[in-house]
């Protein structure tokens, strides 16, 4: 019998959310998350709440009282789906909630950017795809509206997408990564002809592979592969990219966890 003191369980159950769990619910741990700015604040909350009407509401105050539209998608959108994105890392919220806040988030950007000329910086251009040959793109279109709703330029095209249209959009776009999905085994090898086909014009830059079919082991064969578990992985790949360059084997030791 496992000879456990009182102190080991509290220790368990903060480890694993638990005791948070019972203490506060989602709404309330978001509560001691949202920046304290009266004008940001509802912004924030709304983002969280995935309410797009409410958003626009609070953009549209926050701008009567001064703010800038281009410093509002920093400033207030971001920092609400930062909030999100905490949540859901810690186990808190789960996927729905987060696209529900990311759909939130994509239309307060549209609208920042119809009060002003200026332009959003985008963070980097990332290409997504579904493997050639597979037709399930649920997995694509998740990781696409987040790194948009990061902040990221996404060229997204779509499912089924030969070999060579993928290495045309790299070629074209420069991105800082490419993600791929498939969920028929019989479509992921079409990763590794990409794999091969990107070396050969000396381009190397991180390919982020996951949906169903494939795992870790596979997507770690190919030189330029960096295996995202889920879908969220390729918001935090692409911000590592960014904050400490493209090396894989990096990549690799941070986001490969088996």
């Amino acid at each position: 019998m496992l000879d456990l003191k009182l102190e080991d369980i509290d220790g368990i159950l903060v480890r694993y959310n638990v005791a948070l769990e019972k203490e506060m619910t989602p709404d309330e741990a978001a509560e001691e998350l949202y920046p304290k700015d009266e004008l940001i604040y509802p912004i924030a909350k709304s983002i969280y709440e995935g309410e797009e009407d409410d958003v626009v509401d609070g953009l549209k105050a926050a701008i009567a009282a001064g703010k800038k539209p281009i410093d509002l998608i920093n400033d207030a959108l971001m920092v609400g789906m930062g909030v999100v994105s905490k949540l859901y890392d810690d186990g808190i919220i789960f996927l729905p909630n987060v696209m529900m806040s990311a759909d939130a988030m994509l239309n307060g950007i549209e609208f920042c950017k119809s009060q002003t000329t200026e332009v959003p910086e985008p963070k980097g251009t990332v290409v997504c795809h579904v493997a050639e040959g597979d037709v399930h793109d649920i997995g694509k279109n998740i990781v696409a509206a987040l790194l948009r709703a990061a902040g990221y330029d996404v060229t997204d095209l779509g499912r089924d997408v030969p070999v060579d249209e993928v290495i045309a959009a790299v070629v074209k776009g420069k991105p800082i990564m490419l993600t791929g999905t498939a969920l028929m085994t019989t479509t992921m090898y079409a990763f590794k002809e990409i794999n091969d086909k990107l070396l050969e014009k000396g381009l190397k830059l991180p390919f982020a592979c996951g949906g169903g079919a494939v795992n870790q082991d596979f997507v770690a064969q190919y030189d330029l592969g960096v295996y995202g578990e889920e879908a969220s992985d390729a918001v935090k790949i692409a911000d590592a990219i960014l904050a400490s360059g493209n090396d894989i084997e990096k990549l690799r030791a941070e986001f490969h966890k088996h």
